[in-house]
């Protein structure tokens, strides 16, 4: 990865995380202009750049797309993952999504314990995980409705944040060399 195209990433992470801690979304301008540029700076660098820029979108897009699907992770997140793993291809990707799975896991723990909620959230989990995360956004186990982010009463976490800290790791160890 240039240092060009790290920079690109880092600065798209930082905005993308404001952006959804101040307003809990992450606008298209913002995830679909990194895309675009994430594909442009590999293309200015040969065609197995973009190859990897292109197979890495399309991890991240194909990851993620199910979470969405059962309503566990915003439209947002799931372009802005799509842009990450643009500007890092898929063998970089691998680090980033480690680091977002431990920090998502982290900042979610924190607001479970924040708002008092672990057995409402054990009881959610347990309740999703034996449907088989099977339906789509509402779905329904005998007359109960499984949550989904959004649920009206659904504890979130603004996961761009995430994202952003998992991308940014993973710029940063490609800038220090590490890959």
């Amino acid at each position: 990865m240039s240092d060009t195209v790290a920079i690109a990433l880092i600065i798209l992470s930082i905005a993308a995380a404001w952006w959804d801690l101040r307003r809990r979304r992450i606008p298209n301008a913002l995830t679909l202009g990194g895309l675009l540029v994430a594909l442009l700076l590999r293309t200015a660098t040969g065609i197995d750049m973009l190859t990897a820029g292109v197979l890495g979108a399309g991890l991240a897009f194909g990851l993620s797309v199910p979470l969405f699907a059962i309503g566990g992770l915003g439209g947002g997140d799931v372009k802005l993952l799509t842009a990450v793993g643009a500007f890092l291809g898929p063998r970089q990707l691998l680090l980033a999504l480690v680091v977002m799975a431990v920090t998502g896991g982290v900042m979610a723990l924190v607001t479970v314990i924040r708002h008092r909620a672990a057995r409402k959230t054990l009881l959610n989990m347990r309740m999703i995980l034996s449907t088989g995360f099977a339906g789509g956004k509402k779905r329904e186990k005998g007359n109960l409705v499984l949550p989904t982010i959004g649920s009206p009463d659904a504890l979130t976490i603004p996961y761009g944040v995430a994202i952003a800290f998992g991308a940014t790791t993973a710029a940063i160890a490609m800038l220090g060399g590490v890959s």
